[in-house]
């Protein structure tokens, strides 16, 4: 150890807790993004998948992801807690990453390369056992990876900066993803005027996603080993204790704040969901999109990867992270809700206008400009929590803070996918139905669910964030405290 390093407020210094976090640890901590597109890019065909090639009804769909979802309420603050407790040379959030690899690329490969010749029960049956390990190993990545850029730095602009790249990555992998589905796996075919529809090209999605899964989360894991000396000191061993694992997540749950996120993302991410589902089914089967069209929806997103840094820089010099929160949602919902409000109401371009995917899409880009700055600031939120939480009980849990931020993001294909799975047995949708051969009431219901009820849900969350009470003078005051608390502790181990 150098002389600088044992001075703690000093820059270098594995004790200060203010430090910049070098842009390459960014980098690397944000290469786990692949891992997540991949698997969402799945998400984003698996109801399809098991509905219309592999004939599995809507409903039981739904029921699958439901029973995944319950698994991830237990499972995810349990891995969480552990993850907060674990000890070992390589710290106590990468073993659990590197881990999570293996598990991650088998079941994400076997979900989408099911044994020919199953009943609709046991393709219900093989979709609902591999969901459930595909979901149980990404938790043993997510909630490690999440936790450890919660504990890269105190500061409070960098650990925005943190999950800023990592927000970043997240929207700029999800839609060169979303290109490699759309053009490469699923291109559109004389006889499949949607490559979705082709049974044949699953082999290769369920490849290539494991092989990009792998490198993924290897590459972040091993990459930001460097990082473990400025984590927090947790030297001590000691075995996970569930009563105190109990007694602590009780106290988040009479944290309001807390609260108010975890009801808030569940809600907005399962919003996600269903409109990721649906807005499938809507984009082949009500507007009659070819696979090439439909990545249209993805590639307007990229201007709001290159605006949401410094628009969140802008706003959070004048405004609070729950207001920036609500106003970026806000106007995020409205916007892709409205062309198929317009659509209901017959205010929108018919099929063959030249119009239509400027009316479909310009909504998404204007929306998708500002919208990845909320999942910055929740984030954020997330750690000012678990500072809070420290301040209250001297303990840390970043674990279990951010396991909400792991059942969330599962949310989308789980509530959000069984949600959607009932929506669509509710409105009767067919089994192998044509494209452009719906009936009108059909229609409607699929615009209905992505319009209005989609609003709803989302206006639901930005209400939910006003209960969230902590601000910038309130942390700053906690930040002290624990700063004092630290200095005070290694001065005593030093005497």
């Amino acid at each position: 150890m150098t002389a600088g390093n044992n001075i703690p407020d000093s820059p270098d210094s594995h004790r200060n807790r203010r430090r910049k976090v070098p842009i390459r640890t960014k980098l690397l901590f944000s290469a786990g993004a692949f891992q997540e597109a991949a698997v969402g890019a799945g998400g984003l065909v698996t109801v399809l998948f098991y509905n219309q090639i592999l004939g599995v009804s809507p409903s039981l769909c739904g029921t699958a992801f439901f029973i995944a979802s319950l698994i991830d309420a237990i499972s995810d603050p349990l891995i969480g807690a552990v993850s907060d407790h674990f000890r070992s040379r390589w710290g106590r959030r990468h073993p659990l990453m590197l881990a999570s690899a293996l598990p991650i690329t088998i079941t994400f490969y076997c979900l989408y390369q099911p044994i020919d010749g199953l009943s609709e029960i046991g393709y219900f049956i093989w979709l609902t056992v591999f969901l459930v390990l595909m979901r149980l190993a990404t938790t043993l990545y997510n909630i490690p990876h999440d936790a450890l850029g919660a504990e890269l730095t105190d500061d409070y602009e960098e650990r925005s900066s943190v999950f800023g790249y990592n927000a970043v990555a997240v929207s700029l992998t999800a839609i060169l993803m979303a290109g490699v589905v759309h053009y490469f796996i699923f291109p559109s075919t004389p006889e499949y005027e949607n490559g979705l529809l082709n049974a044949s090209r699953y082999y290769i999605l369920a490849g290539m996603g494991a092989i990009v899964i792998a490198v993924s989360v290897v590459v972040c894991s091993v990459g930001t080993m460097d990082q473990i000396p400025y984590l927090h000191d947790t030297t001590t061993k000691e075995r996970v204790n569930y009563k105190r694992f109990f007694l602590e997540l009780g106290m988040l749950l009479r944290n309001r704040s807390y609260v108010a996120i975890c009801l808030c993302m569940l809600t907005i991410y399962a919003g996600i969901g269903i409109y990721s589902v649906v807005g499938t089914y809507a984009y082949v089967y009500v507007y009659s999109l070819s696979t090439e069209q439909m990545f249209i929806g993805g590639l307007v997103k990229i201007p709001g990867v290159l605006t949401a840094l410094p628009l969140l820089i802008f706003l959070s010099k004048r405004m609070e992270k729950k207001q920036i929160f609500m106003l970026t949602t806000a106007t995020m919902c409205i916007l892709i809700s409205l062309p198929h409000i317009l659509k209901i109401l017959d205010w929108f371009p018919g099929n063959e206008s030249p119009f239509l995917l400027v009316g479909l899409f310009l909504p998404v880009l204007l929306g998708f400009m500002i919208f990845p700055v909320s999942g910055i600031v929740i984030d954020s939120q997330l750690v000012d929590i678990a500072d809070e939480h420290e301040y209250h009980t001297g303990a840390r849990a970043e674990g279990i803070i951010f396991s909400i931020r792991s059942f969330a993001i599962k949310a989308t294909s789980g509530l959000g996918g069984f949600m959607a799975g009932f929506g669509l047995e509710l409105i009767g949708f067919p089994q192998d139905a044509e494209v452009g051969g719906l009936e009108p009431e059909t229609v409607t219901g699929l615009l209905t669910i992505i319009g209005p009820v989609y609003l709803l849900i989302y206006l639901l969350g930005i209400g939910l964030m006003t209960f969230y009470s902590i601000d910038k003078n309130r942390l700053e005051r906690i930040l002290k405290e624990l700063e004092s608390r630290r200095k005070a502790v290694h001065a005593a181990e030093t005497d």
